[in-house]
């Protein structure tokens, strides 16, 4: 290498993981000395430089002693002309580094780079098990369709993009869809620049889950142990989840906090140093060669049983495997609710221990603490309870428009309706305030209990007697059965719903809004009709279909009793459903098909 290599140096600056406020890697950068020549313009031309200079970067954060994964700078030019990086890896393999524990951030140019080779390369550096993050989006020149393709385990949105964020609509949309799809290819999201904490509370109400800035730490010779993080920023919310449904909750990716690690053959008086030179480690996990964790040690119960009478003369110069239990796991794609399910398993005496986290072939690319986990399902169980309508528990309509955009970004087919009780102020005129606030929860608990059993479906109570109902086109054949064809007598006397259905196929309608107005003259059509009623249309459609109204009378049943005489003369409408009742089918009605999307 030449000697001015001599003198170059490197920064390091904390990744932040902003669930737990904890570091959850370093991001080590070259810093060449001032008058020195500019390595980084001598790297983007030569691709062996750029591959050595990220393995002189691996050794520089083990003359650091620090245990925390590492974010390594390397240009796609670099990646799609030398697949394996050599000499990053045996610079791994000498600092005792596992490339599981090694993110490499793709920076641009892209536009010049052969695709097939860059994609070619970032497998073989996958399998070789290191983890690939797209760095600079926003602000750069990686096509959309590469960033797809390259199905990056992080997204690192450039700075730019963090500026004004809690004003700018069209920055906040750009962050939405990039969470969006890391969402959907299983990365994580993180964002460069924070700067203050209005950006920090941008950021995460944002639903970004890494962010680096200087308001945590700007970039030093000495890897920060510690960072600033703002007090009364409020904390980021998870993905709501129904009432009526197990809740999935948030990603445990989210709360991933770096492992250590230390070989099966480590002797119980390496784990002792370990832990004693570590004060912030709270155990240590066992690996085999491939990274696969084999057995777990927990700090406490370990120094315990090495502090008691003749234990350090027993174990000391012993495998530490004599004193390591069965490792506590999940997969990368789980949920935290899913960690419970794993820590409810185990012993009392484990109950705090770590959890790992593994990819795919098993191998530990972090661990996630119990105290994380239930902070941020309160907080998530807080936000959840402060979006549902207190008389019915179902959440609004933030819940329901939501979910339509994310059907519509993922060009999917669905049938949007809305559901209102017919005269519900005679109702509380007539029968009270209470009798119609217990209407409302019957219909609420009834449509609850309905979209349980209907596969993507939800629900929401927009306030009064006005509800959401989103599914699939074909999936709300048993929402009118249980709603529509039944009578629900209230104050001794019979009270009929009416249902409006838009049916969007893909393309149909730009956003939630476009969905609401198509759906608007339907509900009219649909109250303009005598008895319960259920029009369907499409959006522009001028034809609507009438499956409930005066056109097609049926004999409606009354919950948990016998069938009602028929309705005659201009009351006769559609059938109805209460609670309990199980309304045969009409005949003459079809489900809603693809086939109806025209």
């Amino acid at each position: 290498m030449p000697a001015w290599t001599d003198q170059l140096r490197f920064a390091f600056q904390p990744v932040v993981n902003l669930s737990t406020g904890s570091i959850a890697a370093l991001e080590t950068l070259a810093r060449p000395e001032p008058g020195e020549v500019d390595v980084l313009t001598s790297a983007r031309r030569c691709p062996d430089l750029d591959a050595e200079l990220a393995a002189l970067a691996v050794r520089a954060a083990a003359h650091q002693e620090t245990l925390l994964p590492l974010h390594i700078n390397v240009f796609a030019t670099t990646v799609a002309e030398l697949p394996r990086l050599t000499s990053l890896g045996k610079a791994v393999h000498d600092v005792g580094r596992r490339p599981w524990e090694i993110t490499l951030d793709l920076v641009g140019p892209f536009t010049h780079v052969p695709r097939a080779a860059l994609l070619e390369s970032v497998s073989v550096l996958r399998d070789e098990g290191y983890r690939i993050c797209a760095d600079g989006v926003g602000d750069g020149d990686l096509p959309l369709r590469l960033l797809g393709e390259l199905t990056p385990d992080l997204v690192k949105l450039d700075a730019a993009l963090c500026v004004r964020l809690d004003a700018d609509r069209g920055r906040q949309a750009a962050v939405a869809a990039m969470r969006q799809l890391c969402e959907r290819v299983g990365g994580l999201l993180a964002i460069e620049g924070v700067e203050t904490e209005r950006q920090y509370a941008a950021v995460r109400d944002a639903g970004v889950q890494l962010a680096q800035g200087h308001l945590f730490a700007p970039p030093a010779r000495r890897p920060a142990t510690e960072v600033y993080l703002p007090r009364a920023a409020r904390p980021a919310a998870s993905g709501p989840a129904l009432s009526y449904r197990p809740p999935s909750g948030p990603p445990v990716t989210q709360f991933l906090q770096p492992a250590a690690l230390l070989p099966m053959s480590a002797s119980a008086g390496a784990v002792r140093s370990h832990l004693i030179g570590f004060p912030g480690v709270s155990g240590v996990l066992l690996v085999d060669t491939d990274g696969v964790p084999v057995r777990a040690i927990g700090r406490d119960r370990f120094l315990l049983s090495l502090s008691g009478r003749y234990g350090h003369a027993l174990y000391a110069d012993r495998p530490a495997l004599r004193l390591a239990d069965r490792p506590r796991t999940v997969g990368a794609d789980a949920t935290a609710w899913q960690v419970l399910d794993v820590i409810a398993e185990g012993g009392r005496d484990r109950t705090g221990d770590e959890v790992a986290v593994v990819d795919e072939r098993g191998r530990c690319i972090g661990v996630v603490h119990l105290a994380d986990i239930l902070r941020a399902l309160a907080e998530s169980r807080v936000e959840e309870a402060a979006r549902l309508n207190p008389l019915t528990r179902l959440p609004g309509s933030d819940e329901v428009n939501g979910e339509v955009d994310r059907r519509i970004a993922e060009g999917r087919a669905f049938a949007l309706s809305w559901l209102d009780v017919d005269g519900f102020k005679q109702v509380n005129d007539g029968a009270g305030f209470a009798a119609g606030d217990e209407l409302i929860r019957a219909v609420g608990r009834t449509l609850a209990e309905v979209a349980a059993g209907v596969p993507a479906s939800r629900v929401g109570h927009i306030g009064g007697d006005d509800f959401l109902v989103l599914t699939e086109p074909d999936g709300l054949e048993p929402f009118a059965a249980a709603l529509l064809d039944v009578v629900w007598p209230v104050g001794g006397r019979p009270v009929t719903l009416s249902l409006a259905t838009v049916v969007c196929p893909p393309g149909g309608v730009r956003g939630h809004r476009a969905a609401a107005a198509a759906l608007a003259p339907l509900k009219q059509e649909a109250k303009a009709l005598p008895g319960a009623s259920w029009v369907v249309g499409r959006p522009g459609g001028a034809r609507t279909e009438i499956r409930r109204g005066a056109t097609a009378p049926t004999t409606p049943t009354t919950p948990g009793g016998p069938p009602a005489g028929p309705l005659t003369g201009p009351s006769a409408g559609p059938p109805r459903v209460g609670p309990g009742a199980r309304a045969q089918p009409l005949p003459h009605e079809a489900s809603l098909t693809p086939d109806h999307l025209g």
